[in-house]
């Protein structure tokens, strides 16, 4: 991060709040004419520092109800059968986050589905039948209080 300066931070705090908007719109809101800007965005996505454009759709309004956070912990811990797991949840569509994590449990799952019967078929179906899980422990979202994408830049 210390190859961005001031200038930078401000370009993708910009981005984080729209990423639709184009260059001009950016250097206006930066302060900074186009050119500039143009090329201090093309640095910064040459550097790899931003991963991707998306659209964040709202879950409940396309039928996604359920959150549940997974605590998972495996039986044994080689490093064949980590990346065997990692892979499985990979690939696995109602799995939003996947971190491998210290403590009790060995990964943190996000999961996101329509209800408790596609939460239940999720879990017996797909997250059970991956080997070498000895514990699963879920918890469910009540009322999602705070969710940014957004970093703290400037």
């Amino acid at each position: 991060m210390d190859t961005l300066d001031k200038t930078d931070r401000r370009i993708l705090q910009v981005l984080q709040t729209n990423a639709r908007l184009n260059t001009k719109e950016i250097a206006h809101r930066i302060g900074l004419s186009v050119t500039p800007t143009y090329e201090r965005l093309k640095k910064i996505e040459k550097l790899g520092i931003i991963k991707d454009y998306v659209t964040l759709l709202h879950g409940e309004m396309i039928g996604k109800t359920l959150v549940a956070f997974c605590n998972v912990s495996l039986q044994l811990h080689s490093q064949p059968l980590l990346k065997k797991f990692e892979a499985a949840i990979a690939k696995m569509e109602e799995v939003m986050e996947c971190y491998h994590v210290a403590g009790t449990y060995d990964y943190l799952l996000k999961v996101v589905v329509d209800d408790m019967r596609s939460y239940q078929h999720f879990l017996t179906n797909k997250l059970a039948a991956i080997e070498n899980i000895a514990q699963v422990h879920s918890s469910f979202v009540m009322t999602e209080i705070k969710h940014t994408t957004a970093y703290g830049l400037v």
